[in-house]
């Protein structure tokens, strides 16, 4: 078994697993088929491709929040190609200023193949949506032998230097990892997220299994304090004389 992370990174965001028609919402964590939906167009499926993209749905995914950004609302109006005529005004969420360290795990010939499409992709890689380019390159590597979990909690943290000096004062942050549960792990919510398949005609998701665990990393950018002095009243001294005279 390996784990390939990736970090998603950018001005915005958009993860929706439950938008129908003018109101498009985004979860608060990257979704196993935003992710799935971004590697199939780094190794070029196309939408109506089911059976390839069977093979990326049965991947194990998990998302680490390493800087959970803010909510930010838009209304956005359109009007008919053909006929001019105005469209409803849709209402859309986004995730600004967000990191999320992503992770899938597999067969290591697979993920290999993916990594190497996540460097030089087919299609342009969204977060979510069109709008919504990656800041940074997406992939971070490929960790051999790893569960899932462990790769999420050994990967460094990758929030924003800004984001990382408000914690300058922690030698270690907690972090919120969202995966899917191991046979043994009883406490699991289910989610609308496993892909079958992203054709135009009908979409369609299945549930998977969700389990929310925390994972403690190193913060490289620790600004150790100098001790404090201890405080030095010179006349505490007289009054210890004067005590024991």
């Amino acid at each position: 078994m390996s784990v390939l992370t990736m970090r998603l990174a950018g001005p915005l965001q958009s993860w929706g697993s439950s938008a129908r028609f003018i109101r498009r919402t985004t979860e608060a964590a990257p979704t196993k088929s935003g992710v799935i939906g971004l590697l199939a167009a780094a190794a070029g499926i196309e939408r109506g491709d089911d059976t390839a993209l069977a093979t990326l749905a049965g991947l194990r995914f998990g998302v680490r929040i390493d800087q959970p950004g803010s909510r930010v609302r838009d209304f956005q109006t359109a009007h008919h190609l053909v006929t001019g005529d105005s469209m409803p005004l849709t209402e859309r969420f986004y995730l600004a200023d967000a990191v999320f360290v992503a992770a899938v795990a597999g067969e290591a010939g697979l993920l290999a193949r993916l990594y190497a499409a996540l460097r030089a992709p087919a299609y342009p890689l969204f977060l979510g949506r069109r709008s919504c380019p990656p800041a940074q390159p997406v992939e971070l590597g490929i960790r051999d032998g790893d569960s899932l979990h462990l790769a999420l909690a050994d990967e460094p943290w990758q929030a924003a230097a800004w984001y990382r000096r408000r914690h300058r004062g922690e030698a270690t942050v907690s972090l919120t990892v969202l995966r899917e549960a191991d046979e043994d792990e009883g406490d699991a919510d289910h989610q609308r997220d496993q892909p079958l398949s992203f054709s135009a005609e009908q979409r369609r998701h299945a549930l998977r299994t969700v389990v929310s665990r925390t994972v403690t990393v190193l913060n490289s950018d620790t600004v150790h304090r100098r001790p404090e002095r201890p405080v030095h009243e010179p006349f505490d001294a007289l009054e210890e004389s004067a005590r024991c005279s």
